[in-house]
């Protein structure tokens, strides 16, 4: 359990998501999510000066991702501080989080930043020498959507890890088509009131065009309308299964940021210093191969363990859902309603750019926290190769 580390009250942004191939396709990951904070943080009247550390999350390689921690660090204005890479997936924001909390609670710093980004859009075909293969062919890899399409130890696509735990926990088609339909409805909650909710932490993306013209992408990109007759419609992904393509996720390009650091700083930072954001546990887990939807559960039990609380004290669940099994497996394990968390939407709706997309959740669970006067908040989810992982907080108001 952590003790030292906090996050500041309005001390993060997530970017609206952009679907696949489409506004931020042909824009490099690393440059854009730099180029994002730096403005966020003027905006912010933050100097990137004070930052020790920069944790920096992606999965998808980048044009020059070998420095993308340190030469990321230095674009946004921080020119003097080292920066790691972590990859884990969808859980690389949990893991980054993470990570700076450590180093808080350990000492190895007090201020440090985590950056999330991730371009699905026109990922990297890779060929690698294989001297021995007939005639010296080359081994070839498009790195997102083979992946996707294979787990080289399960031997199974990712939906197959989906449709295992369907089976296995007896859930329907019906089911899944219903959560679906409900996690859209949450959605346009968070688009009421001319986008009240998503405008309380996103930060708009600017796209240089040309040399004379750049435009603001300000809101997520790819939204599928939803109705109950246009989900029954749909044919399942895998024959026999329960997942159509409107009961799982869609891979979508993005970036977000948050700030930890210790208490004190973090009531300097806070938009609001009646507000204070404590990171308390972090856990994880890994499932049986093949059952990636399965390891959700074990991860935030443990999360919750850890911070010494149980379900039933938390005001805000938040999950990484990138099929509609995930939340009706959780919420039959832990013995909660599906439909009364992931409130404003969650990744099965506004797309999966994998690195940032558990700190959005996490981010959204904060605002909600607040609106609501505080709380405990969990978040839980995916990744993978079966794995997963969860992470606590505690919001007061």
């Amino acid at each position: 359990m952590f003790t030292k580390a906090y996050i500041p009250y309005g001390g993060y942004f997530s970017s609206p998501f952009a679907r696949w191939q489409g506004s931020l396709a042909n824009e490099n990951g690393i440059e854009l999510a730099a180029a994002t904070t730096k403005r966020w943080l003027a905006e912010k009247k933050i100097d990137a000066g004070i930052f020790e550390y920069l944790f920096y999350g992606f999965t998808i390689p980048q044009n020059h991702g070998f420095y993308a921690g340190p030469w990321a660090a230095a674009m946004l204005g921080a020119e003097r501080i080292p920066g790691c890479i972590i990859s884990q997936a969808c859980s690389t924001s949990t893991t980054c989080v993470y990570q700076a909390a450590l180093g808080i609670e350990m000492g190895e710093f007090n201020k440090a930043f985590t950056l999330m980004s991730d371009r699905c859009s026109n990922g990297p075909h890779l060929a690698w020498p294989n001297p021995k293969g007939p005639g010296g062919q080359l081994e070839t890899e498009n790195w997102l959507m083979d992946n996707f399409g294979n787990d080289p130890w399960a031997q199974n696509a990712m939906i197959e890890t989906a449709e295992n735990v369907a089976k296995e926990a007896g859930i329907t088609r019906e089911e899944c088509d219903a959560l679906a339909l409900r996690r859209f409805e949450q959605y346009q909650d968070a688009l009421a009131d001319d986008r009240a909710f998503q405008k309380r932490y996103m930060f708009p993306i600017e796209l240089k065009v040309s040399r004379k013209k750049t435009v603001t992408f300000s809101e997520d990109e790819g939204i599928a309308p939803t109705t109950a007759e246009g989900l029954a419609g749909l044919r399942p992904v895998l024959p026999g299964g329960v997942h159509t393509f409107g009961a799982q996720t869609h891979p979508a390009d993005g970036n977000c940021g948050l700030i930890v650091t210790d208490q004190a700083t973090a009531k300097e930072l806070s938009s609001d210093e009646n507000v204070e954001i404590q990171i308390l546990s972090y856990a994880f887990y890994r499932e049986k191969k093949g059952y990636m939807a399965a390891a959700v559960v074990p991860a935030a039990e443990k999360a919750l363990q850890k911070a010494g609380i149980t379900v039933k004290d938390v005001k805000s669940l938040k999950t990484h859902n990138p099929f509609a099994v995930n939340d009706l497996y959780l919420a039959k394990k832990m013995g909660i309603d599906a439909n009364g968390f992931n409130n404003y939407g969650s990744s099965l709706i506004f797309g999966h750019p994998q690195g940032p997309t558990a700190g959005r959740c996490m981010i959204e669970m904060i605002e909600e926290l607040a609106l609501k006067g505080g709380g405990y908040g969990l978040f839980a989810g995916c990744a993978a190769g079966d794995t997963a992982a969860a992470l606590v907080m505690k919001v007061t108001c």
